[in-house]
C-alpha cells in the first residue's frame, strides 16, 4: 500500500443561472425510465453505485465504491442523514429485451449542505449505458428536486481526470470554485 494524492474540483452553480431552464431537458430514450427516490429501492442505488464506479478512479478515492457492501453502507449513511434531499435523489432504470424487469442504469443523492445549498452525490451510470443522456436527465432531476427543496445553490466535487463528468457539468453552469487535494491509500502494483 502506498499513500497518494487525489486532485479534486470543488464546482458550485446557481440555480437560477442554469444553462437551460429545468423544464428543457433532452428526453431519454422510451426504454429508460427514471424513478424518484424511495426507500425499497435502497440496494438498487448501491447495486448501480457500485457498477458505476468499481472500476473508475474513484473507487481508488473512495473505496467503499469499489465494494458493493461498501455501497450498500455508503447509501444507508446517506439516507439516514437529516441533511437527505429525497426529491434530488433519483434512479434510472431501461428495459431490455433480455430481462423481463427494469434494470437499474444510474444513481444520483442529494443532501443539504447548508440551509439553501444542495450538494450532489455519487451520480453514476453503469459503463454500458453511458453516452444515452442518463447523466445528464439525473442531473436535471436532482437540480429541479434542489430547487423544489428550496435550494438557490448546489456543489459537488469530482476527480479532476473524470472529465467527462466535469465537461457535463460545465455544460449546465457549474464553475470551479476550489481545488481540493483527498489522500488515499492505494493498491501499487
Amino acid at each position: 500500500m502506498g499513500v497518494t494524492y487525489f486532485k479534486r474540483y470543488r464546482m458550485e452553480l446557481k440555480l437560477d443561472q442554469l444553462a437551460q431552464p429545468l423544464e428543457h431537458h433532452r428526453q431519454l430514450d422510451t426504454s429508460i425510465q427514471l424513478i424518484p427516490w424511495s426507500p425499497n429501492l435502497l440496494n438498487r442505488h448501491a447495486e448501480v453505485k457500485w457498477s458505476s464506479f468499481r472500476d473508475e478512479i474513484d473507487s481508488h478515492v473512495f473505496p467503499c465504491l469499489g465494494e458493493l457492501e461498501g455501497c450498500r453502507q455508503l447509501m444507508r449513511e446517506i439516507t439516514g442523514r437529516r441533511n437527505f434531499v429525497p426529491e434530488a435523489t433519483w434512479l434510472a432504470c431501461r428495459q431490455t429485451d433480455f430481462a423481463p424487469e427494469l434494470q437499474a442504469c444510474g444513481t444520483v443523492q442529494g443532501l443539504l449542505s447548508a440551509p439553501r445549498e444542495g450538494a450532489i452525490q455519487n451520480l453514476g451510470v453503469h459503463p454500458e449505458c453511458r453516452d444515452l443522456g442518463i447523466g445528464s436527465a439525473l442531473l436535471w432531476q436532482a437540480l429541479d428536486g434542489f430547487r423544489q427543496a428550496g435550494c438557490r445553490h448546489v456543489n459537488l466535487e469530482v476527480t479532476v481526470q473524470n472529465t467527462a463528468a466535469i465537461r457535463l457539468y460545465e455544460r449546465f453552469g457549474f464553475r470551479n470554485v476550489e481545488t481540493l487535494f483527498k489522500i488515499a491509500e492505494v493498491q501499487f502494483a
